[in-house]
């Protein structure tokens, strides 16, 4: 029996750990360190349905226990990943998630129906990008309209629909219902909260972006603090995410209420990290005479 076997809104991984969108490019990324069928399921980089060039570096900064990035979703556009790089990606032995993002309902919308007829598994909706000035984040704020692009993607596709929350907000749990009232088959969250560093020589932004996405280590505890507000507000199941980076954190995080956990920022320090994560977790499963990974989904009992 396998122990660490999860399903996310009818969709079985042999594993909860999902490689995060944006850190492992469209599946091919990390071949050469591992079987990248040894992952529960990747999240694919951000596609747009046109093609962007993201945003003008430099565009990666370095922060203490953590990472900011501007890069603006760049991306070949769906269409470019349908003839170039989904063939590739559909042979993987794991659960392949597209993670799409638009700038306005119409766009979103356009690009879940191109998918719909693939051998995606999943669609992971990104509404809460902040690096893009036009769409990102901005749907992902508000309740009216996460629930209107949640409404409208739903309408063009009968794949499995995860939506990605942004974490800077005041009212996690409200956008999280209101995603959920939409057609939302889960919730991912968080995506990266944001951050300015300025170089001190030229007193300007380091990112030419100004601004840029924080993540890694430094954002775990808000991570793990809005997972628990959602998971017990939401029917649906929650996949967490947001500076883990051992099997420790993985269990801490499904503790909270993750019924799986996807890894970005650690891969850039050790490409090694999602397996590491997964061999501790198949230790812990034994240590704690566990029947299955699923028992310690939101097992965290508050005072």
């Amino acid at each position: 029996m396998n122990k660490l076997a999860v399903n996310i809104a009818g969709v079985e991984f042999k594993n909860p750990v999902i490689a995060a969108s944006g850190c492992y490019g469209f599946g091919m990324d990390y071949r050469d360190f591992y079987p990248v069928e040894r992952l529960g399921g990747i999240s694919l980089k951000g596609m747009t349905y046109e093609v962007r060039q993201g945003n003008p570096p430099p565009r990666i900064a370095e922060t203490p226990a953590g990472m900011l990035n501007s890069v603006g979703l760049q991306n070949p556009g769906v269409k470019a990943f349908k003839s170039s790089y989904l063939p590739a990606v559909s042979k993987l032995d794991t659960v392949i998630i597209a993670n799409i993002a638009g700038h306005d309902l119409d766009s979103y919308a356009a690009i879940a129906a191109e998918l719909e007829d693939t051998p995606i598994d999943m669609l992971e909706l990104n509404i809460s990008c902040p690096n893009v000035k036009e769409g990102g984040a901005a749907f992902g704020t508000s309740c009216d309209i996460a629930a209107a692009v949640t409404r409208a993607v739903r309408q063009k596709t009968t794949k499995p629909l995860m939506v990605k929350l942004s974490p800077n907000v005041t009212d996690i749990v409200s956008i999280a219902k209101a995603v959920e009232a939409e057609g939302a088959d889960a919730i991912s969250l968080i995506n990266t909260l944001l951050g300015m560093r300025i170089d001190r020589k030229t007193r300007r932004p380091i990112l030419k972006n100004n601004v840029g996405g924080l993540s890694g280590p430094a954002v775990f505890p808000v991570a793990v603090r809005m997972v628990w507000q959602v998971a017990g507000a939401v029917s649906v199941p929650v996949v967490g995410m947001g500076g883990i980076s051992t099997w420790e954190d993985a269990v801490e995080m499904m503790m909270a209420g993750a019924s799986a956990v996807q890894i970005g920022a650690a891969m850039f320090r050790d490409p090694y990290c999602p397996v590491k994560v997964i061999e501790g977790l198949e230790r812990y499963a034994e240590e704690e005479r566990l029947s299955s990974i699923r028992e310690i989904v939101g097992a965290v009992r508050p005072w």
